[in-house]
């Protein structure tokens, strides 16, 4: 029997990365989707496969796509006829999306509905991963300060409104036209492998960095805000067993637990022997133009249902990260 085919967009991310490995752990011939770039040797140089696997990117094959290129992704989907296809690939990064929020629309909401159409014209029997995001709850909480897939969606940046778009389109494709389309909301989760203009590698890097001299202070935003911290290895394992179940739906994946950036700080500073308020200072311009303050996610559902258990806590996420930081600045 041949190998499953899996399409990944966006797989030069940390998740993409993660779910690589997962993948072709499991046997699958893996085919990533990757976007131009005019240096060459930056193409694949975000690949960070892990460096103790038997396998690297020779064995992932690489095609260039663009998700606002429709006719692109035409091709792909209808050449591979994957049988699962992951959507990684998006504008990220909210407070980003403030300042391009035509870009951050089009390539989060059009790029899946081009992705969509070409699941049903050419290969209805794929099944689809949305990368959903609970940014899109934005600042509605249920009574019991946590967020669940029927928890009220009021996003409050362009990012989570792009993210709403695209998880209303693939609930409408897969009720409309009966395709195994599923959505996973996902809740913040790092990796050492996360871009370092995030908050969490952000604040390790510069801790790192202040400890061996090579910075003075860190500029942050809003200290106060809260998230519901996992691991991108971790939640790529929730996104392969999600696509495993055998009816479409729709799910939180979380940790149920909530920290404040300040409380971050606060963490990683002390585990380098320094007291963040010696070293972090307020800056208005990593302010939100609508702050998001709380996000909580139930998990209840994902861990019952699918089995799935994570190996990392936030503490031992924080100090891989450390680690890595330390040991690659």
């Amino acid at each position: 029997m041949a190998n499953k085919v899996a399409l990944i967009t966006g797989i030069s991310g940390q998740d993409g990365s993660y779910l690589a490995e997962l993948l072709l752990e499991k046997g699958y011939k893996v085919v990533g989707l990757l976007r131009r770039q005019s240096v060459a040797e930056n193409q694949t140089s975000r690949l960070n496969l892990s460096k103790s696997l038997s396998y690297g990117i020779d064995q992932i094959e690489l095609v260039y796509a663009d998700l606002l290129d429709e006719g692109s992704i035409f091709n792909i989907i209808q050449k591979y006829k994957p049988q699962e296809i992951y959507n990684l690939a998006a504008m990220s990064h909210v407070r980003i999306s403030y300042d391009i929020p035509s870009f951050t629309i089009k390539t989060n909401s059009l790029g899946v509905l081009n992705i969509l159409e070409a699941i049903r014209g050419f290969s209805p029997d794929s099944k689809f991963y949305q990368a959903s995001s609970s940014e899109m709850f934005g600042n509605s909480i249920d009574k019991d300060g946590m967020q669940r897939i029927d928890t009220p969606m009021n996003p409050v940046s362009p990012y989570g409104c792009s993210k709403l778009l695209a998880y209303r389109l693939t609930v409408h494709y897969r009720q409309a036209y009966k395709l195994h389309l599923t959505s996973g909301i996902l809740f913040n989760h790092e990796s050492p492998r996360r871009g370092s203009n995030f908050v969490t590698n952000k604040v390790v890097k510069g801790a790192v960095m202040i400890k061996k001299g090579k910075l003075d202070i860190l500029e942050m935003g809003n200290l106060d805000a809260s998230r519901d911290w996992g691991h991108s290895y971790d939640y790529v394992r929730a996104m392969y067993l999600i696509m495993q179940h055998n009816l479409p739906r729709d799910w939180v994946v979380a940790t149920g637990e909530t920290r404040s950036v300040r409380e971050l700080c606060k963490y990683v500073f002390e585990k380098l022997g320094m007291d963040y308020k010696d070293y972090v200072k307020l800056n208005s311009k990593f302010l939100r133009s609508e702050e998001l303050n709380l996000l909580k996610g139930d998990p209840e559902e994902v861990r019952r249902d699918l089995g799935w258990k994570p190996k990392y806590n936030f503490n031992s996420m924080i100090d891989e990260m450390i680690e890595y930081w330390d040991a690659t600045i």
